[in-house]
C-alpha cells in the first residue's frame, strides 16, 4: 500500500465501503500519468461528504474502480461569498478563478460591465480550474463558476439578504474599508482592467446593500484586486477572523 498523496474530485457520493467507478480521463492521469495501480491509495472529495482515503482495486487504461476505505476529513464548507468579476485575458482569469476556489469562495461569478473587455468565457474549463484548486489545495468544497452574466441584470435581481463589497478603484488612497458591516452573506465586486463606467459607479454606490471600498493607495490590477479584496474581506468579517 503506498502513501496517498493524490487528491481527485469525484462526482459520486462518497461514504464508507462504496465503490466509485474511474473515468477516462482519471484513468489516464492515474495510471498512464502517475502510474498508480491496483492496491495504491489516494484520496477522494466529492464536495459534501468531506475527504476518503481510496485503494485502487482495478485499474485499466480506459476506467477502473476505487474502493473507500475511511474519512480523512470532514466537510469543510467556505462562507457563503460571492466574487463577481469582469474576465480579463485568459490566463489572468484563469489566475482570478484559481485563488478564489483557495481563498475560500463558494461562488464564482464572471460578469460583463461596461468596460468588460471578453464577451464570452468557456464556463467549462473555468471549472476545471476550480476543482484542480481545491485538489491541490487540500480542499473539500469546489466553487461553481457561474456562466457569464451581465452586471446590470445581476444587481437587478440581487438577493435582498446578500451584502455586496464593492472596489471602487477611485478611490484609492481614500480610507475607505467595510468599517462595521456584518452578515453571513455576501459578494465581492471587481471591475474591469478600464474600471468601472460612471453610471456603473453611481448605480453601486446607490445600492443598500453595497460597500464601496479601497484597496489601497494603488489602483490593482484586476487579477492583484481580486486576491487583494477576498483578503481584506477574510479578515474583517470571513472565517480567518
Amino acid at each position: 500500500m503506498s502513501t496517498a498523496k493524490i487528491r481527485l474530485f469525484v462526482e459520486h457520493p462518497l461514504a464508507q465501503g462504496q465503490s466509485v467507478p474511474v473515468t477516462k480521463d482519471q484513468a489516464h492521469y492515474l495510471f498512464g500519468v502517475m502510474r498508480k495501480g491496483v492496491g495504491d491509495d489516494l484520496l477522494l472529495f466529492d464536495g459534501q461528504n468531506g475527504e476518503w482515503r481510496a485503494s485502487i482495486a482495478q485499474a485499466s487504461k480506459r476506467g477502473g474502480v476505487l474502493e473507500i476505505v475511511e474519512q480523512t476529513r470532514p466537510q469543510q464548507n467556505p462562507p457563503d461569498l460571492w466574487l463577481l468579476f469582469a474576465p480579463i485575458k485568459k490566463a489572468r482569469t484563469d489566475f482570478i478563478v484559481e485563488k478564489a476556489a483557495e481563498m475560500g469562495a463558494a461562488r464564482i461569478c464572471p460578469v460583463q460591465t461596461d468596460f468588460t473587455n471578453s464577451e464570452r468565457i468557456r464556463q467549462d474549463r473555468l471549472q476545471a480550474h476550480a476543482v484542480e484548486a481545491a485538489e491541490q489545495c487540500g480542499g473539500t468544497f469546489v466553487p461553481e463558476v457561474a456562466a457569464l452574466a451581465k452586471l446590470d441584470k445581476l444587481l437587478s435581481d440581487w438577493p435582498e439578504d446578500r451584502q455586496l463589497m464593492f472596489c471602487d478603484e477611485s478611490l484609492a488612497g481614500a480610507a475607505k474599508t467595510l468599517g462595521k458591516a456584518s452578515g453571513d452573506k455576501w459578494a465581492i465586486l471587481i471591475g474591469p482592467e478600464g474600471g468601472f463606467s460612471e453610471s456603473e459607479r453611481t448605480r453601486l454606490h446607490a445600492l443598500p446593500f453595497a460597500h464601496a471600498v479601497s484597496l489601497g493607495p494603488r489602483i490593482l490590477r484586476a487579477d492583484t484586486a481580486a486576491v487583494a479584496a477576498m483578503t481584506v474581506w477574510q479578515q474583517a468579517i470571513g472565517d480567518w477572523s
